[in-house]
């Protein structure tokens, strides 16, 4: 998926803002993290330019970088842009506020550890010619935003009861695509499919080293910045969890580190959570959303 698409703006291309072996995260990440920090569950407000540019700073992106990402954002329909007297304001689109509620939810709800699977799969089949490219690319990045891996190349398949209709409706390719919910035979088996269908060692690699690295940040203190660290931690663990699609635990190596990485994330996330909600309603200039 391109830079412009919603579920690929976790991935990485900004300096690294947070020490050894993290993920250098896109402008348009940050930002949506941002929003979903601060703005989110505050209700129809816009926040000022200059407070943006002010708190993307704090993690590595420059004033130019943050301009840039708030107009793309805007002719994406991401953001809405309000006019205040000679100072712009930022608020959130119904799509961006569909686009962080999903992250919300899979940060704050469904969690890493999948010890409650039962049983069930979703399938989905789909045959677009070659000259849909574009189209066969954004289908495939949102199905692995939605936790399902590749078992061959025009099928699909995700644990548990997925609703990915919505996906395929947007996409506009409902007419191209077939979904299933099943559950395996007993000839199948289910521990070898998962390490044939996902990329096991590299989504473990990426819980390894959230958790040495948020460990290391828990031993030295809260530090004096607890709004960037916040934004680091959320827009990390968010990058983190997008690869895996909560595998059924019983499936899963014994060592497998979604757990203590996730453990590691909670405890960081209390500790910078009222610092940073403190600091935030020091630092942003906000308005209500007309």
């Amino acid at each position: 998926m391109e830079d412009d698409d919603i579920p690929d703006t976790m991935t990485h291309d900004m300096p690294d803002a947070s020490g050894a072996g993290a993920p250098q995260l896109r402008p348009q990440s940050l930002m949506l993290a941002f929003f979903g920090n601060h703005v989110l569950e505050e209700g129809d407000l816009c926040v000022y330019s200059g407070s943006i540019i002010d708190v993307l700073g704090r993690v590595g992106v420059g004033e130019q970088a943050v301009r840039s990402t708030l107009t793309r954002m805007v002719s994406r329909g991401l953001l809405r842009r309000q006019r205040e007297g000679r100072k712009m304001y930022f608020g959130l689109t119904e799509q961006a506020t569909r686009v962080l509620r999903d992250g919300r939810t899979r940060i704050w709800r469904e969690g890493a550890v999948n010890d409650d699977w039962d049983g069930d799969w979703t399938l989905l089949g789909f045959s677009l010619p070659e000259s849909r490219q574009r189209e066969r690319h954004d289908l495939r990045s949102r199905l692995a935003w939605s936790g399902f891996g590749a078992l061959y190349s025009g099928l699909w398949i995700a644990p548990g009861k997925v609703d990915v209709a919505p996906v395929v409706a947007e996409l506009g390719l409902g007419a191209h695509v077939k979904i299933f919910h099943a559950s395996a035979d007993e000839a199948t088996d289910i521990g070898l499919m998962i390490r044939d269908t996902w990329d096991l060692e590299s989504v473990a690699a990426r819980y390894v080293s959230f958790d040495k690295r948020w460990t290391a940040h828990l031993n030295a203190g809260p530090g004096e910045d607890p709004i960037g660290t916040r934004l680091r931690l959320v827009s990390e663990w968010l990058w983190t969890i997008r690869a895996d699609p909560r595998l059924p635990s019983r499936h899963l190596p014994p060592d497998w580190p979604a757990g203590p990485a996730q453990d590691t994330f909670h405890r960081a996330a209390r500790q910078t959570e009222s610092p940073a909600r403190h600091l935030a309603h020091q630092l942003l200039q906000t308005t209500l959303l007309r």
